[in-house]
């Protein structure tokens, strides 16, 4: 096994080696490599000096352990390479909301289940696309939270952390895609109310929740600043905001590091 070292803090891609970040791996080489993590295609990034492998770490990776991928290049033997963690402290957020999201009925159990089908599947999706970079604009002006990887206590009963940045605006406030992509699934969902989902590319997505209005339609190509929708207050929440969320190889990753400071 190849042990390499992590690169320095604010690197484009930023290298994050934590639980909810983002590991970025230097792999050598003319050829394009193929990269997988836990069984799932990793994102590659063309560099002057070779390629990039750019993996979502889950916030349920153990710091401690090393993440861990495989690469397969050319006529090469297929090699491991791996990246050290350090851990993450994410605190604790409790909120109020009505009685039916923290306990819903069964009717309203089976709809989030088929949902949650249907988001899963928009969130793991895998289209091939040259990148050569990753970084967003703001989907929208406002006062970005640190949220995310937070332990949310609804309604004094635990429940799985967050896994996106809430960035404060008015209901109304235009919502506009932050890259290129193809929308994947637009819906009115039980928790995160209308959403659209978007794909940039070698299982980059990104997700937008709680709008009061859809602007685009799945399968619809956009381009960066096309409007996607609005922001609302539907699904799980206690006011007007936007729930905005970025994954890579199907795993949530702080959208924070992916957001340029200038919006």
């Amino acid at each position: 096994m190849l042990l390499l070292a992590a690169g320095a803090a604010g690197a484009e891609p930023p290298n994050s080696p934590w639980p909810g970040g983002i590991g970025v791996i230097a792999i050598d080489g003319d050829e394009r490599p193929a990269v997988t993590f836990n069984g799932k295609t990793v994102l590659v990034l063309r560099k002057e000096s070779g390629w990039q492998a750019v993996v979502g770490i889950p916030l349920d990776h153990d710091a401690a352990t090393p993440v861990t991928v495989e690469v397969s290049q050319g006529d090469q033997e297929p090699r491991t390479l791996s990246l050290d963690l350090t851990a993450a402290d994410y605190r604790v957020q409790r909120l109020t909301v009505e009685s039916k999201y923290v306990e819903p009925s069964q009717d309203a159990i089976q709809r989030i289940l088929a949902e949650r089908q249907v988001i899963d599947a928009a969130i793991g999706h895998w289209r091939s696309a040259e990148l050569t970079d990753i970084s967003l604009h703001s989907p929208v002006p406002g006062a970005r939270s640190s949220s995310f990887g937070s332990r949310r206590i609804f309604n004094d009963q635990p429940r799985s952390p967050h896994k996106g940045m809430d960035i404060t605006a008015g209901s109304g406030t235009p919502v506009r895609a932050p890259l290129a992509g193809i929308v994947t699934a637009t819906g009115n969902y039980y928790f995160t109310g209308n959403t659209v989902i978007v794909d940039h590319g070698q299982g980059f997505i990104s997700l937008y929740c709680h709008l009061s209005a859809i602007d685009v339609e799945a399968v619809q190509s956009v381009d960066a600043g096309t409007l996607l929708g609005k922001v609302g207050a539907t699904g799980r929440v206690t006011g007007a905001h936007l729930h905005f969320a970025t994954y890579l190889n199907g795993t949530a990753v702080d959208p924070a590091l992916l957001l340029s400071p200038q919006g």
